[in-house]
């Protein structure tokens, strides 16, 4: 592999931890299909103040992807939020503004998990799939509630810790259960390399009429998906929102996705 600032265009992701991702796996494949010279690397950092580093590090680096646990974080690291980002209140695709000199000029946020997850669920919807269960209330989570506001299905956050705006776990009855015909968790319990954890969902009081959509998508099947199953329910993995998500979040960064923006 030649030396990163040989590209003509770079590209990455920001989060930690990362090596549950498939994210570089998936956009490298499609530069060497497509003959873009162009590379996307992880970039794991432990503390978000580092990503003006590696924006400054690489002239060449054109946009950054964005997961757990920064979503949020970055926000205050960026000149402009597109109305995608506004929307949810979370980030996960950040576009490098440069001049001809490869100077940054601004950093613009970019919201395309909500837009993904819409895509993927809205097939999966039927009339007894109006209201949902999020467990977490994070950038996923909130990217999860837009979406699923934009379809008109009503939502309520689960969390550890009770809220005026969310439920705790244990307040979770049969009859809340079974008024509410989808449950998502965006949350990274279960997550590789954590792979027996599961949120604490009393997953035996599911039903065929749940579905049951995790954004986790490594391991295929979770602790929660595998227990869902089980029950009966209708399951679904993150795969598909990830690779929607990693499409649009090219299409931003080769301008096909709009520059809309507020400052």
């Amino acid at each position: 592999m030649k030396p990163l600032h040989s590209y003509e265009s770079l590209y990455g992701l920001v989060g930690c931890p990362l090596e549950h991702s498939f994210s570089m796996d998936y956009f490298n494949h499609k530069f060497t299909g497509e003959g873009i010279d162009a590379r996307y690397v992880n970039f794991e950092i432990d503390d978000v103040n580092h990503l003006l580093e590696i924006v400054g590090q690489y002239p060449n680096l054109r946009g950054l992807n964005v997961t757990t646990p920064y979503k949020e974080q970055v926000i205050p690291f960026l000149t402009a939020m597109h109305a995608s980002a506004q929307a949810v209140g979370a980030v996960n695709v950040i576009k490098i503004l440069r001049d001809h000199d490869g100077e940054v000029i601004g950093l613009e946020g970019h919201n395309t998990d909500a837009r993904a997850f819409g895509m993927t669920i809205e097939p999966m919807l039927t009339p007894q799939r109006r209201s949902a269960l999020v467990m977490g209330t994070g950038g996923a989570a909130k990217a999860v509630a837009t979406a699923l506001a934009a379809l008109n299905v009503e939502v309520s956050f689960v969390s550890r810790r009770k809220n005026a705006s969310t439920i705790a776990y244990e307040e979770i009855t049969r009859a809340m259960v079974a008024s509410h015909g989808i449950i998502v968790n965006a949350t990274p319990v279960g997550m590789y390399p954590h792979v027996e954890q599961c949120p604490d969902f009393p997953c035996r009081l599911l039903t065929p009429h749940h579905l049951c959509y995790d954004l986790i998508y490594n391991p295929g099947e979770t602790t929660f998906l595998k227990q869902a199953r089980q029950a009966g329910a209708e399951t679904k993995n993150g795969l598909e929102m990830l690779l929607l998500q990693a499409f649009l979040s090219y299409e931003v960064w080769t301008g096909n996705g709009g520059t809309t923006a507020a400052q």
